[in-house]
């Protein structure tokens, strides 16, 4: 038998560290801390020891394509594949932030949509049998994605929606937003939003191909929300703290063998939620 790795994209801080932290006591296998930075990725695992706990490092920028190839590379060869992938890598400017609504939408765009499906591009053949794919998306894509006018929101639910459909949509909702023409056309103000309405929306497209392509070999892919979580990201006001956040995406990342549920659904507080 293969030695078994998940891992966890961002994870040097935040909730993607704790998730990291959780993996390391209930995963039965290898477990990744991936980050852009080798130093603070490395001071990662060692804070991680100091616990009793034994993490591996890999340097991995999702913003960077050849980053992720050669990640990739090194799991097939090392390992086989991956058994468990979460992409919690992902970016939010603060409410306070000055910087024109232009550029937070290509940025946020970049990282959380289009660099987390290149992610998904290269990494998804690579799931093993019975591997689990968790995508770290948030409420605020739904509730984005209610505001939405009724033709996005038609097509964001469609069942028939493509990834190269989803692609055309989020490149447009950049190209809009840099003419400053995207509420004129149907987009709320929210760039974070509108990239995780977008990341949603790729999971379960993912997933009804994994199901057509990949029908027998058991993987579950989902995206799902942590919260309101108490990090860099989320603010001081947060509901939760990371530990509470990492506690859904963990729960998918181990899903038992033979479970056939949630796949390509939307999960919150380890339940289903509407779309």
């Amino acid at each position: 038998m293969s030695t078994r790795v998940a891992v966890v994209t961002g994870s040097n801080k935040g909730i993607g560290l704790s998730i990291v932290r959780a993996l390391c006591k209930q995963f039965k296998g290898d477990v990744y801390l991936t980050a852009r930075d080798v130093d603070r990725g490395q001071a990662a695992v060692e804070s991680l020891a100091s616990e009793g706990l034994k993490a591996l490092f890999h340097q991995l920028d999702i913003n960077e394509l050849n980053s992720i190839i050669s990640a990739a590379a090194f799991f097939k060869e090392k390992y086989g594949g991956v058994d468990v992938l979460i992409n919690n890598a992902g970016i939010a400017f603060t409410m306070a932030d000055t910087t024109p609504f232009a550029v937070q939408a290509e940025v946020t765009m970049k990282t959380n949509f289009f660099a987390t499906r290149d992610m998904l591009t290269h990494f998804l053949p690579l799931i093993k049998a019975g591997g689990r794919v968790v995508n770290m998306s948030s409420f605020v894509g739904s509730q984005t994605l209610n505001k939405c006018s009724p033709e996005l929101q038609q097509r964001f639910r469609s069942n028939d929606i493509t990834e190269d459909e989803l692609v055309g949509l989020m490149q447009r909702f950049v190209d809009e937003a840099k003419r400053g023409e995207h509420k004129n056309s149907g987009w709320p103000d929210t760039a974070y939003g509108i990239s995780k309405t977008g990341l949603t929306t790729l999971s379960l497209i993912l997933a009804r191909r994994l199901s057509k392509e990949r029908p027998n070999d058991g993987i579950l892919l989902s995206a799902c929300c942590p919260g309101w979580v108490q990090t860099d990201m989320g603010g001081k006001r947060g509901e939760k703290s990371p530990e509470e956040g990492a506690i859904t995406p963990v729960y998918l990342a181990l899903l038992p063998p033979g479970a056939t549920e949630p796949h390509g659904k939307f999960v919150s507080d380890k339940q289903v939620q509407p779309w």
